[in-house]
């Protein structure tokens, strides 16, 4: 989204537009739906909390404690929702699995979508990913992102793109995560 388009959505949630806060609310429900699944919490205990993200954003609006935003709603969204699966997930004593294996990489592009880089600590293996990420050209890097951190589907990610069909979003996926690899595998 805009800088102009976010700031006059902002702008339309500040003066209480219902409309534009129920299609927030379902713009983002299976993205983060999506999203919350690779934490392994129950579905009930995903919706509870993108319910709980969403009011909080809510509040965070109407209160006037979000002035402007410098990401995305979903972005903005999404971290509220992230913190909330980290809080239940010490809550209920899990933690998530910080060792990853570049060897995977090659082979299952899943372990892409476990990656998490906002968090203090990064393995060498994350630290690695994030160095050779960034020397991506800004398509891909933008590609990657939709489809694994913010778990857009193929057709969403041609829609909110603007490409052609769904073999060119999954033939340009494809061409990104080789040269990913390409670059992981030539540094390592």
């Amino acid at each position: 989204m805009q800088e102009s388009s976010r700031t006059n959505t902002l702008e339309e949630l500040r003066q209480g537009s219902e409309l534009a806060f129920k299609q927030i609310y379902e713009q983002n429900r299976d993205k983060f739906l999506n999203f919350a699944r690779r934490y392994h919490l129950s579905d009930e205990e995903n919706i509870d909390i993108y319910q709980d993200a969403y009011i909080i954003f809510h509040d965070n609006v109407m209160s006037g404690k979000i002035k402007e935003l410098t990401s995305s709603i979903s972005t903005y969204l999404f971290s509220i929702g992230k913190y909330l699966i980290f809080d239940r997930m010490r809550k209920n004593k899990k933690t998530v699995n910080s060792e990853y294996n570049l060897d995977i990489v090659r082979d299952d592009e899943s372990v892409i979508e476990t990656l998490d880089f906002d968090t203090g600590e990064l393995t060498p293996e994350q630290t690695l990913l994030r160095k050779h990420f960034a020397t991506l050209g800004k398509q891909c890097q933008e590609l990657l992102t939709l489809f694994y951190y913010r778990g857009y589907t193929i057709r969403e990610i041609m829609e909110a793109v603007d490409y052609n069909s769904e073999n060119v979003v999954k033939a340009a996926k494809s061409r990104c995560m080789k040269t990913l690899r390409e670059r992981i595998q030539a540094k390592v």
